[in-house]
């Protein structure tokens, strides 16, 4: 199965100057927990609910003042949307991450979320194996 075959399309996205506030309104408006955020549609980073809880509110930053590009994840891991689900879950597993933004010809086309690859049945184990790699305990830094 092909990338393309499972992804989540119509992804909303930020831009790198959007405000935490705003951000957490669009994961709230579509039930998300992370956004990718882009810039003239090529994907620059993602911020999770958690980098706003982390990044921001722990450390005291005015969330309605506060750019996403100051919290957000960078040098992020895409996939194509032809890429196998297998070297997906792979890769995943091996970088502990949940959700992949989808690029082709460096714009953003989609999202792959682990949910996506647990709700089709003959990746179970599959699923399984990559959820106990990705919830492996890292070391703090």
């Amino acid at each position: 199965m092909k990338v393309k075959d499972i992804m989540t399309t119509n992804v909303t996205y930020v831009e790198p100057n959007a405000s935490i506030v705003d951000t957490a309104k669009l994961m709230q408006q579509h039930n998300v927990g992370s956004i990718p955020v882009c810039d003239k549609g090529s994907v620059v980073g993602i911020v999770t609910d958690r980098d706003i809880v982390v990044r921001n509110i722990a450390v005291g930053k005015n969330p309605q003042q506060t750019p996403v590009r100051e919290i957000m994840t960078t040098g992020i891991t895409s996939v194509s949307p032809d890429m196998e689900m297998s070297q997906v879950t792979k890769m995943m597993a091996d970088s502990q991450i949940r959700r992949v933004p989808v690029v082709d010809h460096n714009n953003l086309v989609g999202i792959v979320a682990l949910g996506d690859v647990a709700t089709d049945a003959k990746y179970d184990t599959e699923v399984a194996d990559t959820l106990t790699e990705i919830s492996r305990p890292s070391k703090p830094q």
